[in-house]
């Protein structure tokens, strides 16, 4: 499968590049920056490499051209100011899809989106999301709405609490969040659930919270 990674060169992004590489995909990445080299493989030989910005529409439509899929994974630091890097993001991500006839969207947010929020734990429910999170997860919410309407084969990842511990395969995949306070996840089990997602197609439509 010929994917596209958006945010391949940090966290999930990067353990989805990984990860994709080992399983034999076809791989470009998007990055604002020059990443640094994965020891396990050389990103010049094996990925292609495209410097630039999501926020840019012009920058979307090059990287999206000639992929089977898009999996965006941007993440930003906690602030006080208003955030718009989700939104204006997907925004461009969607429709130089559509131009581009592209239809399968993986998309992370994170626990505390949409219907998730007040499950992520006591500590991240009462002081981390509304007090570090609060505008990003006000843009989080935004841009999941946006994707929600677009008509794409989507699916919205919402993992736990990210952790950079082992790969494990062994997390669950909720659906109904009801009376569930998620835990934790390392970022390579993210990065696994979307690449047998997008081989087997289970979760188009729908957002499945991650956790441990």
């Amino acid at each position: 499968m010929r994917i596209l990674v958006i945010g391949g060169t940090r966290g999930i992004g990067r353990a989805t590049v990984i990860q994709a590489l080992d399983r034999g995909h076809g791989l470009r990445v998007l990055a604002r920056r020059q990443p640094r080299l994965p020891t396990r493989r050389s990103w010049r030989s094996a990925v292609d490499l495209q410097l630039g910005d999501a926020r840019d529409a012009a920058t979307m439509a090059d990287a999206v051209a000639d992929r089977d899929a898009v999996i965006v994974a941007v993440g930003t630091v906690p602030t006080l100011r208003t955030v718009t890097l989700f939104s204006s993001s997907i925004g461009n991500v969607i429709a130089a899809m559509r131009r581009a006839g592209v239809v399968r969207l993986m998309y992370v947010t994170g626990v505390g989106a949409g219907d998730s929020r007040g499950h992520g734990g006591f500590w991240f429910d009462r002081i981390i999301q509304p007090v570090l999170l609060r505008r990003i997860y006000e843009d989080k919410d935004r841009s999941e709405s946006m994707v929600r309407a677009s008509q794409l084969d989507w699916t919205i990842v919402r993992p736990a609490l990210l952790t950079n511990g082992p790969i494990t395969t062994r997390y669950r995949i909720i659906n109904a969040v009801h009376h569930i306070s998620a835990t934790n996840i390392a970022r390579g089990d993210v990065a696994h659930f979307m690449l047998d997602e997008l081989e087997r197609n289970e979760f188009v439509g729908r957002t499945p919270l991650l956790t441990y």
